[in-house]
């Protein structure tokens, strides 16, 4: 019998903290959620004021009975699962499923697993936080609502199982009006003029670029006015007209939130959403370090917050001077956002002395690359700025106005370890100009002009789409990884060479829920709901109120839209391929995996078949048309209409117009993955299995 009972979330967590607990004490995980609304049904009872009716999850029986004879012997029970909503919410479930008193129950946080933490946390408890479970109930109750509400229009105008949820489909809009910028984007032309100049004397050359006329910005928007200026500039004298030197500093960035530390671990580690917030968690848990047992290398990693320790300023302060000196180590605080929850410090590591580098062999590859990141980032996030210095250069020709600039590193600082990345292509402009002097002559090398176009913008990635959804108020740091999640299962977003498009699906979802729900879908709504979950979180609204103000209207409109659709069919894409059991065009419909074809007479007509999608470019080998399927794995592949009868031509690359197939310099592809994945995507329903007799 245990004097003490601790109850944590997961059994690494639970293995980290007992080493740091002595006396007769027991840690038990209650593997995440005990208690779910079911999924059978809303489980929200809107007559008795949206009364959640919460039942023990599935599958999880065994795991209850055995918490329940703990605690019934336990002479203390101590609530330890995570310092967020979500934590706070398990905790009160697990009060109500074991019976706690009100007045006996002990809730215990720590930011960071560490002995010193958690010993305080269990030295002084508090008692569940209502206002921050009253906030998750709020979030789990309204999205159920809305799900449940929606989901069956697109049931009924699409196909059955398709989900809407209030986040989800804003995420889909998001992108899906990012793709029809794309579509709808009109290139204009531009130039550039860029000549190449030197001294007269030691003969330094440098690039300076064509600002305009009279040192007042003029667009070259045609080769017509490329000539012109050309013509007006040719043999004429280059002068220096202003030199302007200085010095420029920067500063690093803060240590990481949790949005922050997805967008550089999307960028700089390749990860994913998901795949980042399971190596932290991992990390925060707890990882056995040889000779020092389990540790929790770093703080908690939902945090939409920067501010760090004093504690922990300290520390690091240590690491710096010790390692690269007094000069490069600066203390530096940082301002959190004003709709930030500040509930927990950045995220840090716990051990400023456990460098990543010394503790790689007790770390798996993902956990020591993300490691490094984090350390390495709030590391920098206290060293001196990086100092430039600067050259700005204002160059005369016949009254036209050239300019060229450039920088040298004077001092690296922080620079040294880290430099924070970006989702543009920025370059530092490191070019080398020679001292020049006003009123010089300079000689031009080489002058040429450059013809572009302006580009649409870019496709969302992992990393960019959650800056997009931090940036419009939507969602919070618990909630970034599930959408993207949620949007890539659904089939509605598909991922390509890192960037996001819209399925066909997607955008038909899309259209319809917007169409019809615009009061739901869209950013304002939802930013303005994540505003009222805050507000419940800290006690100023309540939250069943929040509800019903939510509700009323929203039942009106479900009603309405319900009633303007019961008589309008979505018209069906027909294709100019006849149905071969009866004859009918067949029409185009969207499954599980995407489009495929179906007869139109279905019931009487079950026929269904693939939809072969084919380009432009004939088959390089036989000139045929060139098909484009899709393995398991939803990579594109480029395959002969003839393949396998008369020709072999199949290829991962799409072919270019007149170039010859070399099938030696190809790399394999996995043809069987793509012909269950063709069968798959004919029907939408799970292969059959062959018993053996």
């Amino acid at each position: 019998m245990a004097d003490k009972l601790i109850i944590v979330e997961s059994p690494a967590k639970a293995n980290t903290i007992k080493k740091f607990l002595g006396g007769n004490i027991k840690v038990i995980a209650s593997m995440g959620h005990i208690r779910d609304l079911p999924k059978s049904t809303m489980g929200v009872d809107v007559e008795n004021d949206f009364e959640p009716k919460y039942i023990n999850i599935r599958g999880k029986a065994s795991l209850i009975n055995t918490l329940k004879k703990e605690a019934k012997a336990a002479k203390k029970i101590y609530l330890a699962t995570d310092p967020d909503r979500e934590g706070e919410a398990i905790a009160w479930h697990l009060a109500c499923i074991l019976d706690i008193p009100k007045d006996e129950i002990d809730r215990v946080t720590f930011n960071e697993i560490t002995k010193t933490a958690v010993q305080k946390a269990i030295k002084e408890p508090r008692k569940i936080d209502i206002n921050l479970v009253n906030a998750q109930q709020a979030r789990r109750v309204l999205d159920r609502i809305v799900g449940y509400k929606m989901s069956p229009v697109l049931w009924k105008k699409v196909r059955r199982g398709l989900s809407a949820g209030r986040v989800q489909s804003v995420a889909v809009k998001l992108i899906v009006d990012r793709e029809e910028e794309i579509e709808n984007f009109i290139p204009k032309e531009y130039w550039n003029i860029y000549a190449t100049l030197s001294e007269n004397e030691n003969k330094k050359s440098f690039e300076a670029k064509f600002y305009g006329k009279n040192n007042k910005k003029v667009e070259i928007n045609s080769k017509e006015e490329v000539d012109e200026i050309l013509k007006n500039i040719k043999n004429k004298k280059y002068i220096v007209e202003d030199v302007k030197t200085g010095e420029k500093k920067r500063t690093p960035a803060p240590p990481f939130t949790t949005s922050t530390m997805q967008q550089e671990a999307s960028r700089k580690l390749g990860f994913t959403l998901k795949k980042t917030m399971s190596v932290a968690q991992s990390l925060y848990e707890g990882v056995k370090i040889e000779g020092k047992g389990t540790v929790g290398l770093i703080t908690y990693m939902r945090t939409d917050s920067t501010r760090i320790s004093e504690e922990a300023r300290r520390a690091v302060k240590e690491q710096i001077i010790s390692k690269y000196g007094e000069k490069y180590y600066e203390n530096r605080y940082y301002k959190t956002k004003s709709d930030s929850q500040d509930a927990h410090e950045a995220i840090r590591p716990t051990y400023a002395d456990l460098d990543p580098d010394g503790i790689k062999s007790s770390l798996t590859t993902d956990q020591y690359k993300l490691y490094k990141l984090i350390y390495n980032r709030f590391t920098a996030s206290q060293m001196s700025a990086a100092v430039y210095d600067t050259i700005a250069v204002t160059i005369d020709v016949n009254n036209y106005t050239f300019k060229a600039s450039g920088q040298t590193i004077k001092f690296k600082g922080f620079m040294t370890l880290y430099v924070e990345g970006t989702d543009e292509n920025e370059e530092d402009d490191n070019s080398q100009i020679p001292n020049l002097k006003v009123n010089q002559e300079l000689k031009q090398e080489k002058i040429e002009a450059k013809q572009s176009f302006t580009e649409p913008p870019a496709r969302y990635t992992e990393a960019s789409l959650v800056k997009a959804l931090e940036e419009k108020g939507i969602g919070r740091p618990s909630t970034y990884s599930p959408i993207i999640t949620t949007i890539l299962e659904r089939r509605y977003v598909e991922k390509r060479q890192k960037q996001l498009y819209p399925t066909d699906l997607g955008k038909v979802v899309n259209k319809l829920l917007t169409e019809n729900f615009n009061d739901v879908i869209n950013v304002e709504f939802t930013a303005k709901i994540e505003n009222e979950f805050d507000s419940i979180a800290e006690g100023k609204e309540e939250w069943k109120k929040m509800i019903r103000e939510f509700y009323t209207p929203f039942e009106v409109e479900v009603e309405k839209v319900e009633k303007e659709l019961e008589h309008v069919e979505l018209k069906e894409e027909v294709s100019d391929v006849p149905c071969e059991k009866c004859g009918r065009m067949m029409v185009i419909k969207y499954g599980r995996y995407g489009k495929f074809l179906a007869c139109p007479g279905y019931p009487e007509c079950k026929n269904a078949k693939p939809l072969v999608q084919t380009i432009d470019v004939p088959c390089p080998k036989c000139g045929a048309k060139v098909q484009v399927r899709k393995t398991k794995r939803r990579r594109n592949y480029y395959i002969c209409e003839n393949n396998p009868k008369t020709c072999d031509y199949i290829s991962w690359n799409k072919p270019k117009p007149g170039e010859k197939w070399d099938p030696s310099k190809e790399e394999k592809v996995e043809e069987n993955s793509a012909k269950k994945t063709t069968k798959k995507r004919t029907t939408g329903k799970k292969k059959a299995t062959t018993k053996k007799k």
